[in-house]
């Protein structure tokens, strides 16, 4: 009995490990910038990926009204440099990566602040103290269905 009761414990360990290394190696569904409509499947993970250069004051975020979470979750935010950091000073590009939690819809908003627009409100900064303000922030709006 202890021989097969260690070859069930053998099958479900090797289960568990192809189950996590298949989920594991699974890479996030890349969206380009511009395709503002993205169709997910539960537990599927996705990127949108934004040009930004921080030396120029260029950044991305997510803003209100944040996505609906039982729908998708933010997972993670990285900056990956377009050239491996070798340039100062040198672009890249803002990765967001999302996963899809539930059934539904949802919508992700990107705030875009760069030099002209970091005294808007919408970019954290107050009034403009000049007669001419500041044009306001660029914003992308995704459309998100998890089914």
């Amino acid at each position: 009995m202890a021989a097969r009761s260690s070859g069930v414990a053998g099958a479900l360990c090797a289960v568990t490990l192809v189950a996590g290394c298949a989920s594991g190696s699974d890479e996030p569904t890349s969206h380009p910038t511009r395709d503002t409509t993205v169709t997910a499947e539960v537990g599927e993970r996705f990127t949108l990926s934004l040009p930004e250069n921080a030396s120029t004051r260029e950044h991305w975020f997510v803003v209100d009204p944040q996505p609906d979470a039982s729908v998708v979750r933010t997972a993670d935010r990285r900056y990956e440099s377009a050239d491996d950091g070798k340039s100062v000073g040198g672009g890249g590009s803002l990765v967001f990566t999302f996963e899809a939690t539930g059934r539904g819809s949802t919508r992700i908003v990107l705030l875009h602040c760069t030099f002209p627009t970091a005294e808007t409100a919408a970019c954290g900064g107050g009034a403009s103290p000049s007669p001419t303000p500041p044009p306001e922030p660029e914003r992308i709006t995704y459309r998100v269905t998890v089914r």
